[in-house]
């Protein structure tokens, strides 16, 4: 047990310092968009806001979904750095169970790592979709979610409605910090 105690924690000062969100505890099991259809998701969604990650540096953040093949999404990310440069990686993401569609499972080209979860909490696919994914390491959990939106702006109410989800699961909603997609800072990227 001591081996774990100094795993687990080595592994939480490396995470935090690298603004991943950690949390004692085992990973949450909350519900998911019901009926969940592919094909409606996909296309191009902006980034609203999101619990800080380390591999998301930039503003204006996009992500393109578009169907590889049955049962498979072909993903594309793509931000701007404050170098004025575009940051993209390529991926796909498939569901683990057929019988569960909206727990996608990421994985991203030249990443050596086993696939994320992605699992879509709420969409209503012409406006927006809540994605949350959450890991277990040992005693702690880390825990990603993003607010998307179909335009680089969300109503007030709408981001108020899907924090009380994230919230009732646990998320620390006051973590989360908004995604600059102002349409002329962003502009470089289209």
């Amino acid at each position: 047990m001591k081996a774990m105690q100094v795993i687990s924690l080595t592994l939480l000062s490396v995470l935090a310092a690298s603004a991943q969100v950690l949390k004692f505890g085992k990973c949450p099991k909350p519900a998911v968009q019901a009926n969940f259809d592919a094909t409606r998701y996909i296309g191009k969604w902006y980034e609203i806001q999101k619990l800080p990650t380390a591999f998301q540096k930039g503003e204006c953040g996009t992500a393109t979904y578009s169907l590889k093949s049955p049962g498979v999404i072909g993903v594309l990310n793509s931000e701007l750095l404050d170098d004025g440069t575009t940051n993209s990686i390529v991926g796909s993401a498939k569901a683990k169970n057929p019988a569960e569609p909206a727990k996608l499972e990421v994985s991203f080209s030249g990443i050596p790592s086993p696939p994320g979860p992605y699992w879509v909490l709420s969409t209503d696919y012409e406006g927006h979709s809540l994605v949350y994914g959450c890991t277990d390491f040992g005693l702690f959990r880390m825990e990603l979610t993003w607010i998307l939106s179909r335009e680089p702006t969300l109503s007030e109410e709408t981001i108020e409605e899907l924090h009380s989800i994230l919230s009732s699961i646990g998320v620390r909603v006051e973590k989360m910090v908004p995604t600059n997609q102002d349409v002329d800072y962003c502009s470089a990227m289209n």
